[in-house]
């Protein structure tokens, strides 16, 4: 079995093995339905488990792991080395997929939940599925990259995010005014001008609801939820409407701690 892991801070990467397929099995705690791929994206803070069926001729098989959606494509690369083998790698390295966004797109639309699986699952027994709940409100969170004050930054929703010297826990813990602001940003894009602030968006205990990452940039972007898991069930081009939700994947989709 191999975990492959991306660790790093912006840029995604495609792993693959010279001369043999990869058996997804289980993408960040998610027992998946098994398809085989001859390679896989795995995008930033994101992790999956393949296995690997040995049963090529034996020899040393390379390992290669190269840039995705990058002008200039880096490459690294490993050897997959059979206990009894006699010969080095060789050959070209296997190629991957070019800049093709929809391409990942597609793939990561195969990633499902495998619902015959007896393993842990992220609601507590199977107490409840996903799909059948109702959302009880809808974000959208846009991302861009104004100037303000004459400086580029990046901003959610026309705000750019400013720490705060007072930790916001402990603020909100003891009711400290002025450290952060609830009402300076939106739940969806409100379009006028770009300011910055220590904005603090509200949701209610036990709340449904559904987020909406509209990326509206030349370039990925990664969102990551610290401490939660949540399940990621569509991915589109252009602008996100209401009538995207008939493409929704509700019944077996995977939690992801990030997505793209």
């Amino acid at each position: 079995m191999f975990r492959i892991s991306n660790v790093g801070l912006s840029t995604s990467f495609n792993f693959r093995i010279q001369g043999h397929t990869m058996k997804l099995v289980e993408v960040e705690g998610s027992h998946t339905i098994q398809n085989i791929y001859d390679s896989l994206d795995v995008h930033v803070g994101q992790s999956v488990s393949v296995l690997v069926t040995l049963n090529q001729p034996p020899k040393d098989y390379y390992i290669v792991a190269s840039t995705r959606f990058t002008k200039n494509v880096l490459t690294a690369t490993a050897i997959l080395h059979y206990t009894n083998s006699h010969s080095p790698a060789s050959g070209p390295l296997p190629t991957g997929p070019t800049y093709e966004i929809h391409w990942s797109m597609k793939q990561a639309r195969t990633f499902r939940w495998n619902l015959t699986a007896n393993a842990a699952r992220p609601n507590p027994q199977g107490s409840f599925h996903y799909g059948k709940i109702n959302t009880t409100r809808t974000i959208v969170l846009a991302n861009s990259a104004p100037l303000i004050n004459g400086k580029l930054r990046y901003a959610v929703n026309g705000i750019s995010y400013v720490n705060s010297d007072t930790p916001l826990k402990l603020a909100d813990y003891f009711n400290i005014p002025g450290i952060f602001s609830v009402n300076s940003i939106q739940s969806v894009p409100s379009g006028g001008a770009s300011s910055v602030a220590t904005s603090v968006m509200q949701v209610n205990l036990h709340e449904y609801i559904e987020v909406v990452f509209q990326n509206n940039e030349k370039t990925m972007q990664s969102w990551h939820l610290d401490g939660y898991d949540f399940w990621v069930v569509g991915y589109g081009s252009g602008q996100w409407a209401a009538e995207k939700r008939r493409t929704y994947n509700l019944a077996d989709t995977l939690t992801r701690h990030t997505a793209q």
